[in-house]
This record gives structure tokens, sequence and C-alpha cells, in this order.
């Protein structure tokens, strides 16, 4: 009788204290089922997938060896997380990864104990492990805090910040630096891996401290002659200088992919007495699923796809994205102004950049995830004549508000911002979302706000900011493709602060910020059906409003109705001061406004989420008809 198959190890794992109870021999055979069980369920999903595949030994080491959940283990970004979350009792759902009601594709607190950071944006992850790390020692309890953080996330200055501070978590920290750019070069092999269990292990690390408290006993040359010796012989074969310079004890670079090198020196790591520590570990992204390896950006993120050939679902053709529309267009504006240049931080494709970085190469600058420091540097080149434009999600660039504020508004520097991803972004769900900007950006003194309603208008902007030099002025556009309206041949220069009137009518008035204006018209054709005649405008500008145009069509139509794709204290609210400080409401106006709710929305497909949001035609009907009901022997109790 044939043997049976033997039962996947992978099945016998729902949590990590499952996973600790198997051999270090079948570790190898268990990472192999994570990686082909994460190819499987991101094939059927979509998502992240190059970066998982490159930690798929790295996580299946960490969970091995530490004691997690007791010992906090932060993902930077998070993005890199499903092979994680298929070890941490989240297997039976992985296939509804960024789905509506499904999980979420970073670490999410709420989601599991094994998640105990949320995350998203980068270079989060060493201060939060930190926080872990040094609250436990307060407390006099057991547990590390864990952070494993990308080489790109180094880029950004609060990973800097934190190890600074790293000093007073002792060996109750462990960074581990996962390293996806650089080849693994002959010093990750053997011997490197045979040296980093040697620097790891709890006597060297004794020695090496040893050692530094008598080179502080000794005449200035000695102890500066050891210290330059030291440096030398860890820098001829492994490196480091930096991360000891900030206090922490350096291991590497060892071979990620290499469960019998990361085991042991993971063991090392955390049995240390000294620290904190840092691992360097070399990883590939993409590792061991040949389409990945040999794309170009290594599946980062992709479609749902067909996991034999690697080739994705590619959605019908449709109208372009709007990323593409500003990037083409700053590009012909480029053409003939040799002061504009671009800056991004780190998104490059993802800003529609990368046209304008082939054909101005010189006049490009992505400046890694550092967003601070982007628009800083924009409001540097602004100081001196160019015109910069500082492409940048809106969830990201609330990370470098202070130098919005500081840097650019208050000195009243001409810095484009081009504010991508504005409104609901779909499948990344809160962290991604573009809720806020227009209200963070609006309440400054000085500053224009556009939001385009469509692609024309989108390039129309773009050559209004091109010429506007009296100040700060922000785009922002929404994630995904465009309505299908014809692009402009030439670009039209906007009246700054100045809307436009779509659909004329007499008793209800619409006021659209954004692309909500094609919900805005599909209701106006529901109310008229309904008998209400209904004015659509599209405002453009958040600030500074229409007030001319706003206060002719809220003193000449029985309701008025703002809709926006941002939170309280936006679009709508200004038009409510605006009316309030002239008095307009005290005449009983029906004036309502609709924007994102006070709340942080979970993943979905858009269309999903803007209905729940009360963002479309249906819930600008409906608030409408509640406003006229309540207006006795109103329009809308005749027509009921």
């Amino acid at each position: 009788m044939a043997d049976l198959p033997a039962t996947p190890l992978l099945d016998t794992v729902s949590t990590p204290d499952d996973l600790r109870k198997l051999r270090p021999d079948q570790l190898r055979q268990l990472a192999d089922e994570l990686r082909t069980e994460t190819i499987s369920a991101v094939g059927t999903t979509g998502g992240h997938l190059g970066s998982g595949l490159g930690v798929v030994e790295l996580t299946t080491a960490i969970h091995y060896v530490f004691d997690t959940p007791r010992d906090r283990l932060v993902w930077d970004v998070g993005h890199q997380c499903y092979p994680h979350k298929i070890l941490t009792g989240r297997r039976d759902r992985i296939r509804t990864l960024r789905q509506g009601g499904g999980l979420s594709g970073f670490t999410k607190r709420s989601e599991s104990e094994y998640d105990p950071f949320g995350a998203a944006h980068s270079s989060t992850s060493i201060s939060a492990a930190l926080g872990f790390a040094v609250a436990n020692k307060i407390a006099g309890t057991p547990g590390k805090g864990i952070a494993v953080i990308g080489d790109g996330a180094m880029s950004a200055g609060m990973a800097y910040e934190a190890m600074n501070n790293a000093a007073q978590a002792g060996n109750r920290l462990v960074v581990i630096l996962n390293d996806n750019d650089m080849s693994i070069a002959p010093p990750v092999g053997g011997l490197s891996a045979y040296l980093s269990r040697i620097v790891s292990s709890r006597e060297f690390l004794g020695f090496r401290d040893l050692a530094r408290k008598i080179a502080k006993r000794l005449p200035r040359p000695i102890a500066s002659g050891m210290r330059k010796t030291d440096e030398f012989a860890r820098g001829m074969t492994m490196g480091g200088t930096l991360f000891e310079e900030l206090g922490f004890y350096y291991v590497g670079p060892i071979d990620g992919h290499n469960l019998d090198h990361l085991i042991p020196v993971l063991e090392n790591v955390r049995d240390a007495e000294e620290g904190p520590i840092l691992v360097h570990v070399v990883t590939k992204k993409g590792k061991g699923y040949a389409p990945a390896e040999a794309a170009a950006d290594k599946y980062h993120g992709v479609q749902k796809f067909d996991v034999i050939s690697g080739v994705q679902t590619k959605a019908p053709p449709g109208p372009p994205q709007y990323q593409n529309v500003f990037g083409a267009q700053l590009v012909a504006e480029a053409a003939k102004d040799a002061r504009i240049c671009a800056i991004t931080a780190a998104m490059p494709s993802g800003t529609g950049l990368d046209a304008f970085a082939k054909a101005y190469p010189d006049r490009f600058f992505d400046v890694g995830i550092a967003e601070q420091h982007g628009v800083t540097f924009a409001a540097g080149l602004a100081a001196q004549g160019l015109r910069p434009f500082c492409a940048i999600y809106s969830t990201f660039l609330q990370r470098a508000y202070d130098q919005v504020v500081h840097d650019v508004a208050i000195q009243n520097l001409p810095v484009r911002f081009a504010i991508d991803r504005a409104g609901l972004v779909g499948a990344d769900g809160a962290t991604h979302a573009g809720s806020f900007d227009v209200t963070y950006l609006a309440t400054l003194p000085n500053f224009v706000v556009m939001a385009a309603a469509d692609e024309a208008e989108l390039v129309h902007m773009t050559h209004t900011a091109v010429q506007y030099d009296d100040g700060p002025i922000a785009l922002r556009y929404p994630r995904g493709n465009g309505t299908g309206v014809a692009l402009p041949e030439t670009p039209q220069l906007l009246e700054i602060g100045k809307g436009r009137v779509v659909r004329e009518g007499k008793t209800v008035a619409i006021l659209s910020l954004g692309t909500r204006l094609e919900e805005a018209l599909k209701a106006a054709a529901i109310l008229e059906a309904k008998g209400l005649s209904t004015t659509v405008a599209d405002l453009r500008f958040a600030k500074p409003l229409d007030v001319d145009l706003i206060r002719k069509l809220l003193t000449t139509h029985e309701v008025a109705v703002t809709i926006e794709e941002n939170s309280v204290g936006g679009f709508g609210a200004h038009v409510l001061t605006m009316a309030s400080d002239e008095g307009l409401i005290d005449g009983g106006l029906k004036l309502r406004t609709l924007r994102l709710p006070d709340m942080y929305q979970d993943q979905d497909k858009p269309e999903v989420q803007y209905a729940e949001a009360g963002l479309d035609a249906t819930a600008l009907v409906d608030t409408v008809l509640k406003a006229l009901r309540h207006n006795s022997g109103g329009v809308a109790e005749a027509r009921a």
C-alpha cells in the first residue's frame, strides 16, 4: 500500500506556540509551505506580494525564537505582514485580505494580539518598539520590543530619532534591519554567518562591553586607538559603525533566507544581556516566486493574478488615471518653463512623476521616505526663484504638516502641492485615505486650495498652479481613473477663487468640490424628475471661496447642499462660516453639508465606501428631500 502524503506542516501551525513545537530541521519545509500559501492568497485577492515573500524565513525565525505575543513584534509599514498573519491565527481569513469586512492589508491592533501596533506609514516601528521595551522595563515585566524595518524606511529621519534614544531600553530592544535592496554579496556567506553568530553571542557582547569600560579608563590616545581598531575590524567584515555610534550592538549582515544562519543569531540576540541590538538581515523581494523575482518592482503591489504564470488580471481599458494626467501635463509645462521641478517622497510612479523623471532627470528629486525634508527642500527651491511641485499622497503629506505651515505658508513661498489619493482609496483603507487635506490646508492664511472635478479640470489646475507665484497653492485629486471626459488641447488659466455653474436650476443648489460632481449631476437629474429644479456648481476652490457665486446660490434657492470628499472642517465648514458671517442663515435658508463621516472607514470598494459615507447621488437626494420636508408649506410637502 502506498504511503499517504504527509500532512503539510503549515496545517499543524495555527499560532506561534504551535510553531515553536517544531524541530529546527522542519522549519525549511514550513517556510516553503508558508511562501506557497502567501502566493496563493495574494493571487486571489491582490495586494502587496514581493515584500512579504522576502521575509518568509525571517517571519518564521522571529516567531520561532521569540515569545510572541509576549515579545512585541512591530512590522514597519506592515505591507510585508501577510506571512505573519498566516502564522498568527488568521490563515482561515487570509483570502479576505483588503476586501470589505476582511483582513487589513497592514498590521492592525483590533485584528489580533499579535499586531501590537498598527502601521501603514513607514519608519514608525523603532519608536513603537522602544515604547514597548521601556514600558516593560519600567514595570519590571518580561518582554522585548522587536522592530522589523526595511532599508527604504531607514531613509526617514524618525527612525534615527528613535535609535538616538534607544539606549534606555537596554537589551529589551531588538531592531532587525531588513535590507532587501542590497544584493547578497560575498560577505553574506558562511564566514559572515559564523562571524555574526560569534559577535551576537553573550560572551562576545560581554567582552566588548568590558573593553569599552576599560578603554574609558585609559589615556585618550590609547583609548582612541582601541576604538579605531575595533571599528576597523568590524568594518572589514560586517560594517555597522553608524549603528554602534547610536548605541546599538551591530550584528550582520546575514542571509535572511538561510534559517540555519538566522536561528542561532536570533537566539543569541534573544538571550543577550547587553543591548539594544541591531541585526542586519539581507533578503530579496519576491524571493521564491520567479515572476516576482524577474519583475522590476518585484511584484510590490499586484492585482489578482494566475499563480502558475504570474500574469495579473488586467482591468478593462478605461480613462487615464489621475496621477498620469497630472504627470503628463507637468512634463508639458516643464518643456516650456525651465523653472519647473518636481519632488516626490519615494513615489515616482505612484504620483505620475516617473515620466517627468525620464524627461527632466536634472529637475526631478526623489527624496526617499522623507516628506518633511521634501517640503522644506521645495521651500528652498521656491525661495531661490524656481517653481517646485511637491507631489505627495494626501495621507503622507500629513507627516510634513509643520513644514507646510512653518517653512512654506508663514513665509508665503510659492510651493505647488500636488495632492494625490485625495478622498477614500478603497483597499488600502483608513491609513491611506486622503480625508483631511482640505481641512488642514484651507485653515492656513494665504493658501490656495483647488480640487479637480475630473481629469480635464486637473489639466487646468496644473497649468494654473504653474503660473501662480503669489504664495503656496495645492491641487487635490483622487486615486484611480478619471471620468472619461476629453482632455483639453490647450489648458485654461483659472481665475483664482472662482467656480463655475454646470447646471442651472431654481429650487435646489448643490455646491460640489472635487470629483463628487458626477454624483451631484446624477442627483440633480433625480430631483428634476421629482419636479425640483436643481442648480449644480463646481466650486473648484476650497480657498479662497467664490463668495459672489456662493452668495448668489444661497440667496436664490430654497435648499443648498455642499458635498466634498473630505472630513468635517473643510469646504462645507468654510461655506457655513461665510453664510453665518454675512447673516444669510438668518433668512431661513436650508443649508446642509455632506462630508466624510467622523470615523475611520475600513477597506472596501470605493463606491461602497462613498455610499457608506453618504456621499453619493442617493444621499444627496435624501438630504434635499429631508430639508424640504422640514420647511412647513414648502415645495416638498406639495410634491411628496
